[in-house]
């Protein structure tokens, strides 16, 4: 499976060319280039679509049922039933509130090329750094624009308080790695913001 990160990782190698310094709010490298849109409607399709939209049926469809049982299972033991419900809904939030902004900004998604596992390695690979860290921002960046990313984190932090927003991307990272050792890509490491 690792193969497979390198393989479907095209999206986050050339992406590092528009990936900057700064750092990111939650820690990582920032991408300014050219969002990955078809991953994202890959990613929308999974969850049911943009009106219809669910971060469990998204990490289901492209996880399976028994993954994400046992994923969740192990977040709320490390991080807490309320935050992780919290996360499950700041994830569905933030997909509405960036369709919602992208839309507005004139962005069209493509057709959804991607589904199941080969999903989530892409986007797994796309919230990687050069050094094999995976960072929620940088995926975040990269499915939209930096700029809708940014709006999106304001919109969260006003309607749940930015305490939820950064418990939502300590447990993004973890679960993202979680879900790449368990693809068979062991060497992704965790953010220190987790």
């Amino acid at each position: 499976m690792k193969s497979s990160l390198l393989i479907l990782g095209l999206v986050s190698v050339t992406a590092l060319a528009g990936a900057q310094e700064m750092k990111a709010r939650y820690g990582g490298p920032t991408y300014t280039g050219a969002p990955a849109l078809a991953v994202t409607a890959s990613f929308v399709k999974a969850g049911g679509g943009a009106v219809h939209f669910s971060s469990a049926a998204a990490l289901t469809s492209m996880l399976g049922a028994k993954l994400v049982k046992a994923e969740v299972a192990k977040l709320t033991k490390q991080y807490g039933a309320e935050a992780v419900g919290n996360w499950l809904k700041v994830g569905d939030f933030a997909v509405a509130d960036a369709l919602k902004i992208a839309t507005a900004a004139g962005v069209k998604l493509p057709k959804a090329t991607l589904s199941g596992k080969k999903l989530a390695v892409a986007m797994v690979t796309a919230g990687l750094d050069k050094d094999g860290t995976f960072y929620t921002e940088f995926l975040l960046d990269k499915a939209l624009t930096h700029n809708i990313h940014m709006k999106v984190m304001d919109d969260i932090d006003a309607k749940f308080r930015e305490p939820v927003d950064a418990s939502y991307h300590k447990i993004s990272n973890q679960a993202f790695v979680d879900a790449a050792h368990a693809l068979g890509a062991k060497t992704v490491r965790l953010a220190k913001f987790h």
